[in-house]
């Protein structure tokens, strides 16, 4: 039995592709005994499915660069 903080960091990884057949085997049969992993993997899926949809992007770091920049010229 692995505990619910192994049991958190494989589901993260398992969000992100980067868990191994045996790590989600293991996270599965956590979940079946314990309610609240059980809960904490639904909302991460539900998030993760909602982040997708978003189609979220971040700004490059030149665009980070040239806000910080504006922003100093402002003050």
């Amino acid at each position: 039995m692995i505990s619910c903080k192994e049991a958190e960091e494989i589901c993260n990884k398992a969000q992100y592709n980067e868990a191994t057949f045996w790590e989600k085997l293991k996270l599965w049969f956590h979940i079946f005994m314990c309610k609240i992993c059980a809960q904490f993997t639904k909302e991460n899926s539900k998030l993760t499915t909602l982040c997708q949809k978003a189609d979220l992007k971040s700004l490059t770091e030149g665009e980070k660069a040239k806000m910080k920049h504006d922003l100093q010229d402002r003050l």
